[in-house]
């Protein structure tokens, strides 16, 4: 599996068409089709987007995207049942053959873990549909995973957390060595670092039981960027120190320790929910790019600064407030899923 920085032939998003991702008022599904338009342009500005969109609503997904005037890169919507629209989850994870070839993971999805308030009939079906229509190989996979499950290095060192890969509801009774052995044949992985936990309020109700893309992220082999919560009145406080401690005496797939960037968390504590998971981990890396995570918060700037000197190259920073995606259980990385450059 290439690293995000690696080159993109396009992005692959989902439209929100149908229940709690569009919300309980046309206001509610307005604000969510406005943010995923928003997304969608922003990657589009950088390199050619392809939103899959349920049949029922592909032709709202083609008005929301549209406003605005044309992009610098084109937004294709094509037609595919849905019950959600969190691609990198619903996705396949795409990786490149010794011989260049490109190849998509199909894992299985099961609404993160069976949860009783997803449904997934026809989002299991996408990691397929995504394959067919990039004209790629798929490649099969038994292992219940989602692409915000992992993040990889390029080098053969991938992040993941024990609270998702060895969830019950999603791989009961699988071995760490089981879920090793499959992130070896299907994405390469030859060092797997295990995150005992990711952010508090992700074990809420709504949430994946600890996505490693809320909470930390490669910038180059070697450089991790870790969610930072500094005040200690926030779980999360305890959550950062315990990962900082665990990545700092880690090694790569190359033998070599780990350099530790803090991406520190919004001064914002709580919304009307309780305590909030606002990451600027959650971005997503395009080519020239950085599609970034705001909130209206004070510490949107430095943040963002951080990202934007920690990854090699000159990266322009694009901003989109992520507060309507947060509510709804996510981000922008949460959301988009990049083909690499086969």
């Amino acid at each position: 599996m290439p690293p995000e920085w690696a080159p993109h032939e396009r992005t692959w998003m989902a439209w929100p068409s149908a229940g709690y991702t569009l919300g309980d008022t046309e206001e509610d599904a307005d604000v969510a089709r406005a943010t995923w338009a928003a997304v969608a342009r922003a990657v589009a500005g950088f390199e050619p987007v392809v939103l899959v969109a349920d049949p029922a609503a592909a032709a709202v997904a083609r008005e929301w995207v549209g406003r605005g005037g044309p992009t610098a890169h084109g937004i294709e919507v094509v037609e595919a049942p849905l019950d959600d629209a969190w691609m990198r989850d619903i996705g396949p994870t795409f990786v490149v053959g010794d011989d260049g070839r490109l190849g998509a993971v199909d894992w299985v999805f099961n609404g993160w873990g069976a949860q009783s308030w997803a449904t997934w009939e026809r989002d299991a079906r996408i990691g397929a549909f995504v394959a067919e229509r990039a004209g790629v190989e798929r490649i099969g996979s038994d292992l219940v995973n989602e692409g915000g499950g992992i993040h990889v290095d390029g080098a053969g060192t991938v992040l993941l957390t024990e609270t998702v890969q060895l969830d019950p509801g999603r791989n009961p009774g699988l071995s760490r060595e089981a879920v090793e052995a499959e992130l070896a044949r299907t994405i390469g992985a030859t060092t797997c670092i295990w995150l005992p936990r990711g952010l508090t309020r992700d074990y809420d109700e709504f949430g994946t039981r600890g996505h490693v893309d809320i909470v930390a992220t490669f910038a180059a082999p070697g450089t991790v960027l870790l969610h930072w919560q500094e005040d200690a009145a926030h779980p999360d406080h305890e959550v950062c120190v315990e990962l900082e401690g665990l990545l700092s005496s880690a090694r790569d797939a190359r033998g070599e320790p780990l350099e530790v960037v803090r991406v520190p968390a919004p001064k914002t504590l709580e919304d009307g929910e309780g305590w909030v998971d606002w990451s600027y981990i959650n971005h997503l890396v395009v080519d020239g790019g950085i599609v970034a995570c705001t909130y209206a918060d004070p510490q949107d700037d430095a943040s963002l600064a951080v990202l934007e000197a920690t990854y090699e190259g000159p990266h322009r920073v694009v901003r989109v407030d992520a507060r309507p995606l947060f509510d709804r259980g996510g981000g922008i990385h949460c959301i988009t899923q990049q083909q690499p450059r086969a």
